[in-house]
């Protein structure tokens, strides 16, 4: 497969993909409990993997992920829904109070950091001669940033076109219900693009135990594979269409 990641790339390499295609992926999510049977950093990972893919399939270039910026106090399974200290106990911490992880900042302060981080990123991306940006939100709350910074950044740079939303957004007509929080959806589609990084055997076979942390179907099903593959492919194709009519919309394809 051909190399799409800028940060590996040689400069002549990077020109002659950009000419072919100026569309910019960028991955970005965060680092938090996908259950016992992912890694934590499964929405970065997953949104980075589903990046490559469509930059390999139709063209592009895919930027470094983004794990860090967003509020962990508003945002964080861990601080939010720690049930019974579940979650911190698994992970051997103590249960996270405002100081572990605001320092005196607020959650508005937290929220404005990350949308000025990524307008920094788009007008970075904008200075690389890309027309057209895919955000993709691996941790579901950064949507509401992202497509505000877009819309915003769109206004005052009518040449760029950015489009932002989270995995299941552009299949939302064959998956309606789509995305969940580590459940068969995430599972099935880490399972497909990173299978080293799953371990569904580890929840158990007792299906009377509710995984700790999980919200959504049981990933412990018999179509896991099947569904993943399936539901992959489809994000990827329909981000590849995206972004061709976004660079026709500007007169590029």
């Amino acid at each position: 497969m051909r190399k799409v990641r800028y940060e590996e790339m040689l400069p002549y390499e990077v020109v002659k993909a950009r000419e072919e295609k100026p569309v910019a992926y960028l991955p970005i999510g965060g680092i938090e409990w996908h259950g016992e049977h992912n890694p934590l950093g499964l929405d970065t990972v997953k949104a980075h993997e589903l990046c490559i893919r469509a930059a390999q399939k139709g063209g592009g270039l895919v930027m470094p992920p983004l794990f860090w910026g967003e509020s962990r106090k508003s945002h964080l399974l861990e601080y939010n829904y720690n049930v019974d200290n579940k979650v911190t106990d698994k992970m051997h911490l103590k249960p996270f109070t405002d100081d572990d992880y605001m320092g005196g900042i607020s959650p508005e302060e937290e929220q404005a950091f990350y949308e000025h981080l990524l307008t920094h990123i788009y007008y970075e991306l904008k200075s690389l001669g890309f027309r057209v940006i895919f955000v993709l939100c691996g941790h579901y709350p950064l949507k509401e940033h992202a497509v505000k910074t877009a819309q915003q950044f769109m206004e005052k740079n009518q040449e760029i076109k950015i489009y932002a939303g989270i995995e299941a957004d552009p299949v939302r007509d064959i998956y309606p219900n789509g995305g969940d929080h580590a459940g068969k959806w995430e599972t099935s589609i880490m399972a497909t693009l990173r299978p080293e990084l799953v371990d569904v055997s580890v929840l158990g076979d007792d299906m009377s135990v509710k995984p700790i942390g999980v919200y959504g179907e049981d990933p412990r099903c018999d179509d896991l594979k099947e569904f993943g593959q399936k539901v992959t492919q489809n994000i990827i194709n329909r981000m590849v269409e995206i972004t061709d009519n976004m660079l026709k919309e500007l007169g590029l394809l």
